[in-house]
């Protein structure tokens, strides 16, 4: 053997060294430019076969974050979709209300093992007040209507509705999904707050939540970025809100911001700890439906999970037909390895959000036209099933 120049020797290690970082850079972009063209692929698609103007689609993949954004906010001014752009969230604004209840849980403001009465005590002794906040959250109270009954149009004939609402089952015994079940979680919550819900979503849990592109009422200095809802007939629509609408389906939020709420969801981003904890608490599962446990608000299968079960769970029937629910008790903990989803709708948008904690692996899909949740789930369980 001969000798080696130590200088030589470094020298030769840092070239080594170059040409390994190199190649796995070389690597890295192609498999990202691979990820870049099949979401294009995908979403292309889908806006084609559904006739979506705009769809923006972020996600995060260990701890690196990709944004892809195609078609219009507006067919009227052409404004390009970007990553900041404002949709309407629909009923993923009830994850953000079931996170705005854990945090007063977690403050000693209330406990989701009490009852509405102790709150509103109008409704103390009646067959509202049987029911607990956990049920209200689950959508296992025992048989609201999808939304708010059309009658009643202010808080005084709420309280009139609730006061004489009768459950169809026992509570606890089945999930049937409903705008007032939710929406009353969040009003309540906020009386426990002591401040009205707007107060308390926008002032309190938004920005220690680092969302500061989302919204309950788009400021007017946020119009431009709001993006043209379209109906069925194709024509322009945006939320007209409605009792309970602010606390079941009202925020209006941006894909970056959402896929930043997705990495809290995660413990990928520094929060308060009273915030962490609240988010963990919405994790927690309380009733096992069919494949799916329902936890509040956010609804959970074992990961890896079949698409079929994935479609099921997200189905018309899940949305508007009673399913028997097998309570879990004690509740279960939050599971790492666990598909967490949501979709949420308005009559002019649509948008999915879905992650797996263990893979810190999340997706948000928002689009400016509500289409069916199958081919919601079927994007975004394509995309990440490439990854």
């Amino acid at each position: 053997m001969f000798p080696i120049d130590p200088s030589r020797a470094k020298v030769l290690l840092a070239a080594c060294g170059l040409m390994v970082a190199g190649m796995a850079m070389a690597t890295a972009e192609s498999e990202s430019g691979k990820l870049d063209v099949a979401v294009a692929d995908a979403a292309k698609a889908v806006m084609q076969q559904y006739k979506i103007p705009g769809l923006a689609i972020a996600l995060t993949v260990d701890g690196r974050q990709h944004f892809y954004n195609f078609g219009v906010a507006s067919k009227d001014t052409q404004a390009k979709v970007s990553s900041d752009t404002l949709f309407e969230l629909g009923s993923i604004s009830k994850t953000l209300t079931a996170t705005l209840a854990t945090l007063a849980q977690v403050n000693g403001q209330l406990s989701l093992n009490d009852h509405p009465g102790k709150y509103l005590p109008q409704l103390k002794g009646s067959a509202f007040d049987q029911v607990t906040l956990m049920n209200l959250g689950t959508h296992t109270a025992g048989g609201f209507p999808l939304q708010v009954p059309d009658a009643v149009q202010n808080t005084e004939q709420l309280m009139e509705y609730l006061q004489a609402w009768q459950p169809q089952y026992p509570a606890g015994s089945k999930r049937t999904y409903a705008n007032p079940s939710i929406g009353m979680l969040g009003m309540i919550t906020a009386t426990a707050m002591h401040m009205p819900f707007a107060q308390a979503m926008e002032q309190h849990l938004l920005p220690k939540l680092g969302l500061s592109n989302t919204w309950l009422n788009v400021p007017a200095s946020k119009m431009s970025a709001y993006a043209q809802g379209y109906d069925k007939q194709d024509q322009p629509i945006r939320l007209q809100g409605g009792v309970l609408g602010a606390e079941a389906y009202g925020l209006k939020s941006s894909a970056r911001d959402m896929l930043h709420f997705v990495e809290a969801n995660m413990a990928m981003t520094p929060v308060e700890p009273p915030i962490k904890q609240a988010l963990a608490q919405t994790h927690a599962g309380y009733f096992k439906v069919g494949a799916m446990t329902q936890a509040l608000v956010w609804e959970q299968y074992p990961y890896p999970v079949p698409l079929e079960t994935l479609l099921d769970g997200n189905s018309n029937k899940m949305v508007y037909e009673t399913q028997p629910a097998q309570a879990i008790s004690p509740p279960l903990a939050p599971q790492p390895n666990t598909w967490i989803n949501k979709t949420g709708s308005t009559n002019g948008f649509g948008g999915y959000v879905a992650f797996v904690p263990e893979k810190k692996t999340g997706i948000v899909i928002l689009a400016n036209r509500n289409y069916p949740n199958e081919a919601r789930v079927k994007l975004a369980y394509g995309i990440l099933s490439g990854l």
